[in-house]
């Protein structure tokens, strides 16, 4: 008899040992993040062009991810997810040493390049996360630890490259001029991540066990009829259509679907062949038939910059990219159950909410991308006069920069943890939506103004636009998802708007970077915070073509106050609304 989902126990140990895998990325991608402005004029580059080639750096690494990415997850249907995860993992740890050995600017371009071409972790962690969590009321926890682990591992990694680069210059006693890491002043951190992406890696091929499910073959496939009489409800977990189908696919009638954004559709039978030892030629098809299946969904790209906000945001999940399930109480695109066709026709999936919702979506992007990325570059830069400094920048050092980011990490955790599941539930997801993103201009009007402070408010002042980035970001993004879900006409199109919406703010992010640092590099430092306001506003007025069709009220299961019960009654067992209804709709 087989065993029931809702007493699968919660997956404790190999979440922790994905968490650790997971945890040593940012070692190395947010490192760079401290220093790249400075690395860059030290190979070479003129200081004019080092903020366009520092961004240029920064957005390769998710380049090569977004070119790679696809075939890694039909490449992890084929042969597992541990083999893929770990070998992004070594990727990562030789694209870091060659990074640290480069002595010139375009070896580094090259060794972040590769880097993201090897690492296939883009999605492969996070489908291994969903495929080992078997309870369904255990998704919403299992899913928080995603974002969590990034963000702690990116606020470690962003001290790291702040406090270890440079270390002849800063710790002249222990590091000498003329060792090794006198002459790369940038390996030591470098060396670092890699040595504990290494251990990531050891103590994954020990304990970390193989997800893909390795299933039978199956019958024939059923009719429609038929799936319809096994799984009448339709809702935001139903598996999509393929392209084959114009009804329910044959899966529509299991309990529970366990494929992710990212693996290919490739038949069960074929793919359990290949996975127990199938030949050679037959693994090659079905890689091939993966990658022709996988190009027709969505895809994930990472951008490795240090967010409390999963950036491979899914809509289809109820976390919408923060680490809490929110209920959405009275959710349009979840109809009741679908017996016969809609006689009004099919409605548009790309109607004038989910375009404009989505636009929203990529505004944000790009100016939160570029606000992180061009803020070092205005730390370190020296400023080109006194007071008022609309050219130049703060001229502090890499300890500085350092302990910025690893503090706007802190804040990104607290607003999350604490602020949002709060002011949300309060204030309501509409009112939130548009009153963060008209507020979001401030963040980058201040910070031109900064250098005319005195010395000891200069910290206060960038703190402060940190707190308010942060703030802004972490409220309107999930609110955004939550609008886009509710704009969605059916379930079934989610995948595709989904992966629309974030390709559209990958595609964002990759080009911010580069093109604030040429505004930059063109106008001066106010120049590229005017720009970034500039970009705000256009998201601001942009609200006037967004339709009204929102959500009123959610409820937010805040998994901070569930963690503290959890400490403080350790033997009670809290069930939600939102684990009851997530159980419920797994139930026959």
């Amino acid at each position: 008899m087989p065993i029931d989902l809702k007493d699968e126990p919660f997956p404790w140990k190999q979440l922790i040992i994905v968490g650790i895998c997971r945890f040593s990325e940012p070692l190395a991608f947010n490192s760079i993040l401290a220093y790249s402005y400075v690395m860059v004029k030290d190979l070479g580059i003129h200081e004019k062009d080092a903020s366009f080639y520092s961004g240029l750096l920064l957005s390769a690494y998710a380049v090569a991810e977004a070119i790679t990415a696809l075939g890694w997850g039909a490449i992890s249907d084929v042969y597992g997810r541990k083999p893929v995860a770990l070998i992004g993992l070594a990727g990562v740890a030789l694209s870091s040493l060659a990074f640290g050995f480069a002595q010139t600017y375009w070896v580094a371009l090259l060794a972040r390049f590769v880097g993201g071409a090897l690492n296939g972790n883009v999605a492969i962690m996070q489908t291994m996360v969903q495929e080992m969590v078997k309870n369904p009321a255990h998704e919403p926890k299992a899913y928080a630890t995603q974002p969590f682990v990034w963000t702690l591992g990116g606020i470690i990694g962003s001290a790291m490259g702040g406090f270890l680069a440079q270390p002849a210059r800063f710790y002249p006693g222990t590091f000498s001029q003329d060792g090794v890491f006198g002459r790369y002043p940038y390996l030591l951190p470098n060396l670092v991540a890699a040595l504990g992406i290494v251990l990531a890696i050891i103590q994954g091929m020990l304990f970390l066990e193989e997800t893909l499910p390795m299933q039978e073959d199956e019958p024939e496939e059923e009719t429609t009829q038929a799936a319809l009489m096994h799984e009448p409800t339709i809702n935001e977990r139903a598996p999509l259509l393929t392209a084959q189908h114009s009804t329910l696919p044959r899966d529509a009638g299991r309990q529970r679907d366990r494929s992710s954004i990212s693996r290919s559709s490739v038949t069960r039978g074929s793919r359990s062949r290949a996975f127990s030892g199938g030949s050679f030629r037959h693994r090659s098809m079905s890689i091939v038939e993966g990658l022709r299946q996988i190009r027709k969904k969505p895809s994930f790209l990472e951008d490795g910059m240090p967010s409390a906000i999963d950036q491979r945001f899914d809509i289809r999940r109820d976390s919408f990219g923060t680490m809490h399930s929110i209920k959405i109480r009275h959710h349009e695109i979840l109809p009741a159950p679908i017996t016969r066709p809609d006689p009004t026709g099919p409605k548009k999936t790309f109607n004038k909410t989910v375009v404009m919702l989505t636009l929203a979506l990529t505004i944000i992007a790009f100016h939160q991308m570029a606000y992180i990325t061009n803020l070092p570059v205005y730390l370190l830069d020296e400023s080109a006069r006194d007071g008022i400094d609309f050219i130049g920048g703060l001229g502090l050092d890499l300890h500085d920069v350092g302990t910025f980011l690893a503090v706007n990490g802190l804040i990104a955790l607290f607003t999350q943890g604490v602020i949002f599941p709060i002011f949300v539930e309060k204030i309501g997801v509409w009112a939130t939506f548009v009153s963060m993103i008209v507020l979001y201009p401030t963040t980058y009007i201040i910070v031109p103004f900064i250098s005319a402070l005195p010395d000891k408010l200069v910290s206060p002042g960038v703190y402060l636009s940190l707190f308010l980035q942060g703030l802004y970001g972490i409220l309107v993004f999930p609110c955004a998802l939550i609008l886009l879900k509710n704009a969605t006409p059916s379930p079934l199109v989610l995948g595709r708007v989904n992966g629309a919406a974030m390709s559209a703010c990958c595609l964002a992010r990759t080009i911010s970077s580069p093109l604030v640092g040429v505004v930059y590099a063109a106008g001066g430092s106010a120049a590229a915070w005017f720009f970034l306001a500039g970009c705000a506003v256009l998201g601001a007025l942009q609200l006037f073509l967004v339709p009204r069709e929102h959500v009123d009220n959610v409820k937010v299961e805040n998994i901070v106050k569930d963690a503290v019960q959890e400490v403080i009654h350790p033997h009670q067992h809290h069930i939600s609304d939102t684990d009851s209804v997530a159980v419920a709709d797994y139930e026959d």
